[in-house]
């Protein structure tokens, strides 16, 4: 709430009654917007439990980091050990010294949830797989997943290796929000590897069957049952749908799908802009006249389809402020409502800093009025 704002509260507030609207066949389960990371749906969201290959969403989320802050870049070469050889489950069979791109580890890993390359890139962004797994779990506490403990970098079975379906839309809304590139490899549905030579079919199939769909990781094993964060946009909204311990492949798609068309069906995203231009505000006493008020975060709100297309918006404004004004010093409030009811009070900050008027320019100031006057 403190990065987003009164807007946020009010949102999460005017869509608690919503939250059960629909149901799933899966023991627990989440749906959750990307942008605002409002929950719309929640069921036993905290029970911990085995996410087998959904576990790479961390995997990725760690290797974008590394792409994006320069470490890798997706040309480097990774270079398979006998450790990310051995691994079972899912893989595309690496043998030992071959070398793949960053690129087509990546895909290989989003496509077909291979576990050699998923150690590979591990191996390759922390130096071994256990370094990379300390990272994992250090980047978990960061996020706030609280139910989370990672034992490895695939999800393949580990006693303690569990997490939650909130602590999964935790993750997964941080690799989609700010690491967007993943999509090239998401929305794969069908490629090849080792030119042509291996033959890839992704394991989600919303990614070809569902309207909108954009990823992201599918997970099984027999102790886990089948799991699935998916994510999908639609008219600029995105939402995450997580499904843990489903009975069966098919099922654990189909709740997936009923979830996210239940939150495009009743949501929308609104970006809120101020109807006309912000009058700029007096200051007195102000090394400048006037400050110009901007709007502050939360601007962003989740709505009800129903009341999203109805907003009407008020503006507050102080008549002046004294010196100094600090940047980010509230200023005012814009109002947004649907019919009679307040959906959001968006502040409206200062743009810039005015310091207070020194003694040498309020002398400066009083001489140019005498010359004006004279």
């Amino acid at each position: 709430m403190k990065k987003r704002g009164i807007a946020l509260l009010c949102a999460a507030l005017l869509l608690t009654g919503s939250v059960r609207a629909v149901e799933v066949s899966a023991p627990s389960a989440i749906l959750m917007e990307k942008e605002t990371g409002t929950v719309l749906f929640a069921k036993d969201e905290h029970k911990q439990l085995e996410p087998a290959s959904v576990t790479k969403v961390m995997t990725l989320l760690l290797t974008m980091e590394a792409i994006d802050g320069g470490q890798l870049s997706y040309d480097d070469m990774v270079t398979a050990s006998a450790h990310a050889c051995s691994m079972g489950g899912s893989q595309i069979w690496l043998k030992e010294h071959e070398q793949l791109s960053v690129s087509d580890m990546l895909k290989a890993v989003c496509v077909v949830s291979a576990n050699d390359c998923a150690v590979a890139l591990a191996e390759t962004v922390a130096g071994s797989e256990d370094a990379f797994v300390e990272r994992m779990n250090q980047r978990a506490a960061e996020l706030g997943m609280k139910d989370t403990t990672f034992k490895n970098a695939t999800g393949l079975p580990a006693a303690g290796h569990v997490t939650s379906a909130y602590d999964i839309a935790l993750m997964s809304r941080e690799l989609i929000l700010n690491h967007p590139d993943i999509r090239q490899y998401t929305t794969i549905w069908m490629d090849t590897l080792r030119n042509g030579e291996s033959q890839l079919v992704n394991t989600n199939r919303l990614v070809r069957f569902y309207e909108g769909a954009t990823g992201l990781k599918t997970g099984s094993t027999d102790s886990a049952l089948y799991c699935l964060s998916a994510t999908a946009e639609r008219e600029g909204m995105e939402l995450i749908a997580v499904i843990m311990k489903g009975a069966t492949s098919a099922q654990r798609f189909e709740d997936a799908q009923a979830l996210l068309s239940h939150g495009f069906a009743s949501y929308a995203l609104r970006k809120i802009v101020p109807d006309q231009a912000l009058p700029p505000v007096l200051v007195e006493l102000g090394a400048q006249a006037t400050v110009q008020p901007v709007p502050g975060e939360g601007s962003t709100l989740l709505l009800e389809k129903a009341k999203a297309g109805n907003l009407a918006q008020s503006v507050t404004l102080e008549e002046s402020v004294p010196a100094p004004v600090a940047l980010g010093d509230r200023l005012g409030t814009l109002t947004v409502t649907s019919g009679e009811e307040v959906v959001a009070e968006i502040p409206l900050l200062a743009g810039e800093e005015v310091p207070r008027v020194t003694y040498g320019q309020m002398l400066l100031r009083l001489l140019k009025t005498a010359c004006l006057a004279g």
